[in-house]
């Protein structure tokens, strides 16, 4: 089983870890458009990445992070993202081994595995990064760059997908055989706001589960003995129902 996460606009800084090796992460088929990604998004001046990035808030942190991509320390990808899904996931407190059964989907790095060591930085689904060869030529869309990489890597997992991954990067990298899960209130409303922290705490769930789920049915049964409203609705469609 791999849950693949949505990624936070909020992350932590610093870290322990060696600079960033692209040699270090999994998936390593996505290491050309990763490096050449990695590449124009260092390269961007100041009022280039003002526009492209759309940067406001704490504009020198995060410009001086994009600049120092290759030289700052690292900090393993759960440990880095910060936001309402990690709080409710709260990795840290998970078992170590656990942490195989989590990925984390990136603009910049494709799709990551939970434990690979990464820098901190500032790169979004919506981005239009522009080339270095070329920058005064339209800027390609993040969705145009990974062309289908992010899908042919996912598809090579053998086993269960749960692709818990927010709109823009569901389409960074589509699985059909994916399943995919609706957080609903008891009237059968949508749930928006709160949507990634009950994606937290399911994923947490599954992963403090001592045996790993390989179906949905599973995941069902694991979710329930957990005290979770959650439902097959479709073939590859999780349902939680969750009071508000």
């Amino acid at each position: 089983m791999l849950i693949v996460l949505p990624p936070s606009e909020t992350k932590s800084f610093g870290g322990d870890g060696a600079p960033l090796s692209l040699d270090a992460l999994s998936f390593q088929g996505l290491n050309p458009v990763r490096e050449e990604i990695a590449e124009d998004l260092t390269r961007l001046n100041a009022e280039q990445a003002r526009s492209a990035l759309k940067l406001n808030k704490n504009f020198d942190e995060e410009f001086a992070a994009n600049q120092q991509l290759w030289t700052s320390p690292t900090a393993p990808a759960l440990s880095r993202y910060t936001g309402v899904l990690f709080d409710a996931l709260c990795p840290a407190t998970l078992p170590p081994a656990r942490w195989s059964r989590l990925a984390v989907g990136s603009a910049l790095f494709g799709v990551l595995g939970g434990n690979d060591p990464i820098p901190h930085y500032r790169l979004s689904a919506g981005t239009k990064l522009p080339r270095r060869e070329d920058p005064s030529a339209a800027a390609p869309t993040m969705k145009k760059r990974w062309s289908t990489a992010i899908t042919e890597a996912l598809a090579a997992i053998d086993g269960l997908v749960l692709d818990f991954r927010s709109g823009a990067y569901h389409n960074l990298g589509p699985l059909p055989s994916a399943a995919t899960v609706r957080v609903e209130t008891e009237e059968g409303k949508v749930v928006s706001h709160f949507n990634k922290h009950y994606k937290g705490e399911l994923a947490r769930v599954l992963c403090l589960n001592e045996e790993e789920a390989t179906t949905l049915d599973e995941v069902v049964e694991i979710g329930r003995n957990a005290g979770l409203a959650i439902s097959l609705s479709g073939p590859t469609q999780l349902t939680l129902v969750v009071q508000r």
